[in-house]
């Protein structure tokens, strides 16, 4: 017996696999076959893998994110959390926005809700870290980089320029190593405009626990983006890490300390906490444990991808998984959108099954590192070309014909016009300088009569008319 009028399948999470997997089913799905609802408190999915691109502004920040509704207008896009769900009454509580929270029944699930970032009890890091895992925290670091030039270029004070003008990044995998490539990139462009600031002026650090970045390109590519962002004046601590960042004051396992504003954390992500409150098998790190078909170990409805699940990746073999990254997610979401179809009309399982096909890093304009996978040949690029690869892999990715063209016409006019270096860190606050002007104190301020002068004051002013 269906919960509703007609089926309802529940997808919790509108990020990359929420929102394709979304797609799927409603493309495979006959006309009013089953209702398709879409919760998360986002209105929006987040391109990730341009989140470098848009701190740098190389890409505008609007053309990163697909608006859910336009892209799903058969589905109904409710914007809050799932906080829980009970499986035995196949029902989940919504918390949304504004209001109380309310209970929806649903007859499938659909487990989408990603990762978060991966964090340790590092004093100060709550206080100064700057995540990137959504388009708010890119547009933030943007803004703060360039309000750092602008201190430091109208400062006097030594100790407040030097601060100013060291930026930490910690974690050297993919996001932290084109996060840095590109914002030092665009730091070295906007130092131009300042009289009192130079590259020379700014140090960038990025530290890693492990022995080595961009794992995910192999051992050779990464040694040559070792050195590549070496070269660039950006030095590089490994199998270090970092042991606390009070007050701006970076302390590393290595024995050096710094101290700066702008402390940029990328070190690895783990799977949405929420999964605990689910009722859910988890892996020993907190992932949904999965069939290969993707559906939740002992559930015949409910299935998980992405971030968020413990697929096991068949390519590899027995007691592998698959790497949380794009490729995986966007592959996934497709198997996963049909067997939910399947298992709806009552047909058998597909398997999901992918061999990697290789991987690709920007580490600035016209810098970069890939590898390229055909069969068993594997093709190593680095520099402009792979640059090139990188953004025709991603551009190709980028969900929607009409964020493709975005994308692409901000790159074409990336070639032709300079790079803006405007600080709009207000926009933090907009309502900051109407609320002073507003204020009853202000108003107060601004009615109450000027002092009395003193009558050696008025003496003076008599002498000088």
């Amino acid at each position: 017996m269906s919960t509703t009028e007609r089926p309802r399948i529940l997808v919790v999470g509108g990020g990359y696999v929420g929102l394709y997997a979304a797609r799927r089913i409603l493309k495979k799905m006959r006309y009013g076959e089953a209702t398709v609802t879409v919760v998360d408190p986002r209105s929006y999915m987040t391109y990730q893998p341009f989140l470098p691109e848009a701190a740098a502004g190389s890409i505008s920040p609007r053309h990163v994110v697909v608006p859910l509704r336009r892209v799903l207008p058969k589905a109904e896009v409710l914007t809050g959390r799932v906080s829980t769900i009970d499986q035995d009454r196949k029902v989940a509580v919504v918390q949304p926005l504004v209001g109380e929270a309310y209970e929806l029944p649903f007859d499938y699930l659909v487990v989408a809700l990603g990762a978060v970032s991966r964090t340790f009890p590092i004093p100060g890091l709550a206080e100064n870290g700057i995540g990137m895992k959504g388009i708010e925290e890119a547009i933030g670091l943007r803004n703060h980089v360039l309000e750092q030039l602008d201190k430091a270029d109208s400062t006097t004070d030594e100790e407040v320029r030097r601060k100013a003008l060291t930026f930490v990044f910690v974690g050297g995998g993919f996001a932290g190593a084109e996060t840095i490539g590109e914002v030092e990139d665009m730091a070295r462009d906007a130092a131009k405009y300042y009289p009192n600031v130079s590259r020379e002026d700014m140090r960038f650090v990025l530290v890693d626990a492990a022995d080595k970045i961009l794992p995910e390109v192999g051992p050779k590519l990464g040694q040559w983006g070792l050195e590549h962002l070496q070269k660039r004046g950006i030095e590089v601590y490994l199998n270090t890490s970092m042991n606390s960042c009070i007050d701006g004051h970076v302390v590393l396992k290595n024995g050096l300390e710094v101290d700066s504003n702008t402390i940029v954390w990328t070190a690895g992500v783990k799977p949405n906490p929420a999964l605990a409150r689910f009722g859910l098998p988890l892996g020993p790190r907190g992932h949904v444990d999965t069939e290969p078909t993707l559906q939740v170990k002992g559930t015949d409805y409910i299935w998980a991808a992405g971030d968020n699940a413990q697929v096991p990746d068949l390519a590899v073999g027995e007691g592998a998984w698959c790497p949380p990254n794009a490729q995986h997610a966007l592959r996934q979401s497709k198997v996963l959108g049909d067997n939910v179809i399947s298992g709806m009309r009552g047909f058998p399982q597909g398997e999901y099954k992918h061999a990697n096909k290789g991987a690709v890093a920007g580490l600035g304009l016209h810098k970069g590192v890939a590898m390229i996978v055909f069969g068993k040949m594997k093709i190593k690029l680095k520099g402009r070309l792979a640059w090139y690869m990188h953004r025709g892999y991603h551009g190709m990715a980028m969900p929607t014909f009409n964020r493709k063209i975005r994308v692409l016409a901000d790159w074409t006019l990336g070639m032709f016009l300079k790079r803006e270096v405007v600080s709009l860190g207000a926009i933090e606050n907009p309502r900051e300088e109407f609320y002073e002007a507003a204020s009853p104190v202000s108003a107060a301020a601004a009615a109450r009569p000027a002092p009395a002068e003193a009558p050696a004051e008025q003496a003076e002013k008599a002498k000088a008319s």
